[in-house]
């Protein structure tokens, strides 16, 4: 009868097992090319249907080589469709969880920025489809329409749905296999739709003299030697070298929802480095040093309790006034001061957005300037060089007005 027998009065067939169950199911099960038994995954309500069972089990044990245990084969196919019905907003949620960069979780700011890009500006759309439900058309279709008028929200909301959708389609995600749906082409480039505009000498003049006295140094640093908020608000005594003029930038101070506020190292080897300080600001940190911060641990910019310096208090408030023109509440910190200066565009970040211009202005190089930004890669220090590069046209103009005026 070939290799398919019937089976006999116990049960027995030429491949498999049959047996009838105390419940009247019957349970098949056979011995494969592991040479262990195997039951199937469910006992069957009618004999025909575990030897429908057995039928199917035996062709695929003719090639061993690809032949897996059918528990195994369950789990799997189990497995994959969990993974597969997985919402975009369940699966973001662990991708950011577990988010590694050079070997280190995401730090708790970018956790809280990439949250926040998901509720306002992915989730709404993609949250509750499942993964294997996203298609190239519903995602164009989203991006089209992405944060109208900011477009630096716009570029990184899109490229974090990618990366995430990366994840999943690569070979640990849930959609292995899988095309990644997010396709648009340049979507996470940023192009910036104006210019930071430097500040001017004089305009940094009027801002540090509106600036409290204790707080003055800060908006030097952040100029002249490039520091970033955050490296202000956690700089110590003992950072300072005011003999050999260099500061020691090794730690920061960050603000999250998660880990609320802690100091942490910088993100990159290159973000710890030693910054000198031009003479010119040498005499201005001595005078600070021995008024404000004597002693080897303190602050050199705490808040009003001593702790760490918040963004709020240090930025304050502008001066308001009435339609008349006339003073209805008086401003405080760094908004008053750049109102004063007639630069209310100028956020405090670019006071080191100005430094790297004018360092690159001075001569540095590429290599010179990354070393003193802290910067990991070549892609922002070359902006500052361009814009450096840009300033030759203002240098002529001027010579042209001297010769003009007879001024040389």
């Amino acid at each position: 009868m070939g290799r398919h027998k019937m089976a006999n009065k116990a049960g027995h067939r030429g491949f498999g097992r049959i047996r009838q169950l105390p419940s009247k199911r019957y349970q098949a099960s056979y011995v494969g090319p592991d040479n262990q038994r195997h039951n199937a995954p469910e006992t069957f309500r009618a004999r025909i249907d575990a030897e429908g069972w057995l039928t199917a089990e035996h062709r695929l044990t003719e090639d061993p080589a690809t032949w897996t245990p059918p528990a195994a084969r369950l789990e799997a196919a189990r497995a994959a469709a969990e993974r597969q019905s997985l919402t975009f907003a369940e699966y973001a949620a662990q991708w950011v969880d577990g988010r590694m960069v050079r070997g280190r979780p995401l730090a708790a700011r970018s956790r809280d920025y990439y949250r926040s890009l998901l509720r306002d500006h992915i989730n709404p759309t993609f949250g509750d489809v499942s993964l294997d439900r996203i298609t190239p058309e519903a995602v164009n279709t989203w991006y089209a329409t992405l944060a109208p008028g900011h477009a630096t929200t716009r570029g990184n909301a899109y490229s974090l749905f990618r990366s995430i959708m990366l994840t999943a389609t690569s070979v640990h995600g849930p959609l292995v296999g899988h095309v990644n749906p997010a396709a648009v082409r340049g979507g996470g480039s940023v192009h910036r739709e104006t210019r930071t505009k430097v500040a001017t000498s004089a305009e940094l003049a009027i801002i540090v003299e509106t600036m409290r006295p204790d707080r003055r140094l800060a908006v030097l640093l952040a100029c002249w030697c490039q520091l970033r908020f955050g490296e202000l608000a956690e700089l110590r005594r003992a950072d300072v070298d005011v003999d050999k003029a260099v500061i020691h930038v090794r730690r920061s101070v960050a603000r999250s929802t998660e880990a609320g506020v802690h100091v942490k190292t910088p993100k990159s080897e290159a973000g710890s480095r030693d910054v000198s300080i031009p003479s010119h600001v040498v005499p201005v940190v001595r005078e600070h040093l021995s008024t404000y911060a004597p002693k080897r641990n303190d602050l050199l910019f705490p808040g009003a309790d001593g702790q760490h310096l918040a963004p709020s208090t240090f930025y304050g408030r502008p001066d308001v006034y009435d339609d008349a023109g006339n003073l209805t509440r008086r401003g405080h910190g760094w908004y008053r001061a750049r109102q004063a200066a007639g630069r209310e565009d100028l956020r405090f970040h670019d006071l080191r957005h100005t430094g790297a211009v004018l360092a690159a202005q001075a001569g540095a190089t590429l290599a010179e300037l990354m070393e003193r930004l802290g910067h990991s890669t070549s892609a922002a220090a070359l902006r500052y060089q361009h814009a450096a590069e840009n300033r030759q046209q203002v240098i002529a103009d001027r010579l042209a007005a001297l010769a003009e005026a007879g001024e040389w």
